[in-house]
């Protein structure tokens, strides 16, 4: 254990090392984080259109079950030759992760759109709000709460996928893990693990932290009631 610690010390005072892990990280952050914004997006996109369309409701249910289940490493490889880029390119990354994300939270942002009050939505439409007015305002802020645990789940797994792309060459802490084993240097796999869970507790709390200032309401109603008020 003692000779662990003396090599994890010597891998972490190198400076050409930390270099190394802030690159890593930063591409790791990339990787992971631009899917989810694309993703977010797109789910909304089909919660929309399958809140006002049951058919369209269905077949978004179905192929979104049905990518999901499409292995993240079988998929890195065959989209280059879907969208004509080269296997090491990021933007396959990019691509594969978007996809998992937006069929991870496509049931989400549709059940989080089925649980706004229907007399919310009908007194939004009495007062003027046209369909698209009324659900970037109304519908979709108040859904917010509901889809959230969705979006929490989407960061955390495409957080934990990015470290596949590695064994196709792509960047990110995931190239700890294939350099460390190749080499037998353990510093690099435990430095890479911890590293991963970091990233993923602190995008999890700012994520919490950014549902919290989107949906003062919540913080409102949660308040208690002032000492000696009616009940």
């Amino acid at each position: 254990m003692g000779e662990f610690f003396d090599e994890l010390g010597r891998y972490l005072s190198s400076a050409n090392n930390r270099a190394q892990l802030l690159q890593n990280l930063l591409e790791h952050i990339y990787l992971a984080l631009l899917p989810l914004v694309f993703g977010v997006v797109l789910a909304v996109a089909v919660g929309w259109l399958g809140k006002r369309r049951q058919l369209a409701r269905r077949v978004a249910m179905v192929v979104s079950n049905l990518l999901y289940t499409i292995p993240s490493l079988a998929l890195f490889v065959v989209i280059p030759g879907l969208i004509g880029t080269k296997i090491l390119d990021s933007v396959n990354v990019i691509v594969a992760l978007t996809i998992y994300t937006t069929a991870l939270l496509v049931r989400p942002v549709l059940d989080a759109l089925d649980s706004v009050s229907p007399p919310v939505i009908a007194a939004a439409t009495a007062i003027g709000y046209q369909p698209a007015r009324r659900f970037f305002t109304v519908e979709l802020p108040l859904a917010v709460p509901v889809f959230a645990a969705g979006v929490r789940v989407g960061a955390v797994s495409n957080i934990s996928l990015v470290s596949v792309g590695a064994l196709i060459g792509t960047g990110g802490l995931g190239v700890l893990f294939t350099d460390g084993f190749q080499r037998e240097y353990f510093s690099s796999i435990v430095v890479g693990i911890v590293l991963t869970l970091l990233l993923a507790l602190v995008t999890d709390l700012l994520l919490v932290w950014l549902l919290r200032l989107s949906t003062p309401w919540q913080r409102a109603t949660a308040k208690p009631a002032p000492e000696g008020s009616a009940a």
